[in-house]
């Protein structure tokens, strides 16, 4: 009797916890969707489906949402089939049809064209991510969708800052909404405020049809391991430090950086005719001086 009272408190914190990180994931997603507009009245949002954890939680959130939003959009699944050697065709079909939701299962043998023009032993995540966007892109024009939803989380996005400012030297990561270059599609990312570590636990509980993402045999890019790692460890060591570096890629001042193109750094002229601040301890007091008071040069003018 004991054990079985045990195990039901058991059970009902479980069932807690994960209410909680339901309604922590759904508020956060819902933030990111108001702050950057990604959804509005009419939309039409091509869920890109890859079989991973993340797109699978963007998916179940967003078709909640669907149910609750002030507007009205439309979901629809794609996963890019690239052709790896092994990838379970059956598992996304059965998972689409079983949530009764419409989906396209697009068939693009990227994975030969990868493996044809990056040597062998080289990560071909790089390629690979570029072939697969410009078929996603070009196919989100043929069904008319108006938004295409990727499963980047914050964890990425700080992961991204890092490699380019570590190995590209280049301050820019990925946006949660975004225009291609072309300006022909907009590209969301609802799981920008999300934490992985959430997702982690978001998935182990929904019990999702994942997918790995090494059917390919290329492991994942041994300079982002490292930034993992980095985070992993700052999570342990700093709590709140990932957060605070994705708040500061919302919170940009362009004139305490350095770069010329976003701020005119060539021409500062100084405007003594302004309304003057009250600087914090600017009442000076001249202890000693060598310079006589007529010697000091009028730099005053008038405007």
């Amino acid at each position: 009797m004991i054990e079985d009272t045990i195990a039901l408190t058991n059970e009902q914190e479980i069932a807690l916890d994960t209410k909680k990180l339901t309604k922590k994931l759904r508020s956060k997603v819902g933030k990111a969707i108001a702050d950057y507009n990604m959804i509005e009245d009419g939309d039409v949002i091509m869920a890109a489906i890859s079989g991973g954890k993340d797109s699978f939680a963007m998916l179940d959130i967003l078709l909640a949402l669907q149910k609750s939003a002030p507007v009205n959009f439309k979901v629809i699944a794609v996963n890019l089939d690239q052709k790896q050697p092994g990838f379970p065709e059956h598992i996304l079909p059965t998972y689409f049809e079983s949530l009764n939701i419409p989906y396209y299962i697009v068939d693009k043998d990227t994975y030969s064209v990868v493996k044809a023009k990056v040597p062998e032993g080289r990560t071909t995540c790089g390629l690979c991510s570029r072939l697969r966007r410009g078929t996603l892109y070009s196919f989100a024009e043929e069904i008319g969708a108006t938004k295409i939803a990727l499963g980047h989380h914050m964890d990425d996005i700080v992961e991204t800052l890092f490699l380019n400012i570590f190995f590209g030297a280049k301050l820019k990561a990925m946006p949660p909404k975004l225009r291609s270059d072309d300006k022909r599609n907009t590209v969301i990312r609802p799981l920008s405020y999300c934490r992985e570590s959430d997702l982690i636990k978001w998935a182990d509980y929904k019990q999702y049809p994942i997918i790995p993402c090494n059917l390919c045999g290329s492991q994942e890019n041994l300079q982002r391991q490292h930034i993992k790692a980095m985070l992993t460890q700052w999570d342990t060591t700093s709590p709140g430090r990932v957060e605070n570096v994705f708040k500061s890629i919302k919170n940009v001042s362009p004139s305490q950086l350095a770069d010329t193109d976003l701020f005119d750094f060539k021409n500062l002229p100084i405007d003594r005719t302004v309304e003057k601040d009250e600087y914090e301890f600017s009442k000076e007091v001249v202890s000693s001086t060598n310079i006589d008071e007529s010697l000091i040069i009028d730099i005053s003018y008038q405007a």
